[in-house]
């Protein structure tokens, strides 16, 4: 992790910027196949309360990137699986802001019993599979034209998962 990022539980306060993160994400063409960010009702309810955090450069300060977990599914026998997604602010890219977000948000998840963590990116989003592969993802298959980005352009999605190496171990 990057010592000099303060890593702290999202709150409802962080919204607007963490609204606006999600917004320039959407702009990239590349983070997501969204057309536009939720209201805070949406993402509250669909997003895991314990495993939600921003990162700052200090404590107060503006955040620079954010994570969270979502249900992988509503069934029971699926209670440990999330599917993780991670943002970073867009003057902040390329200072280990992902990384140290993800990093986090792996040892948040295995904290709150989480065995695997799933992640869907974009083919063409370079980055973001680097950072997921570094910490551990591994690719199982791609959705070949699964999602219709804006522009109309279906898209591949590459499917991520990492395993808990302390959580869910026989």
């Amino acid at each position: 992790m990057q010592p000099d990022l303060l890593v702290e539980p999202m709150t409802p306060e962080d919204w607007p910027q963490v609204r606006r993160i999600y917004e320039e994400g959407i702009a990239t063409g590349t983070a997501t196949l969204e057309r536009a960010a939720p209201d805070w009702s949406h993402f509250d309810h669909s997003h895991r309360h314990d495993c939600r955090l921003v990162a700052r450069d200090q404590a107060g300060g503006p955040i620079l990137g954010w994570t969270a977990l979502s249900a992988y599914s509503a069934r029971r026998v699926y209670a440990g699986v999330a599917w993780e997604s991670v943002y970073v602010a867009a003057d902040s890219r390329g200072r280990g802001v992902g990384r140290t977000l993800l990093q986090a948000l792996l040892e948040a998840s295995e904290a709150a019993g989480l065995w695997t963590l799933m992640a869907g990116v974009q083919a063409d989003n370079v980055a973001s599979l680097a950072l997921h592969e570094t910490l551990g993802f591994r690719r199982i298959g791609v959705q070949v034209g699964v999602g219709m980005d804006p522009s109309g352009r279906w898209r591949d999605i590459v499917l991520l998962e990492r395993r808990s190496t302390v959580v869910g171990i026989d």
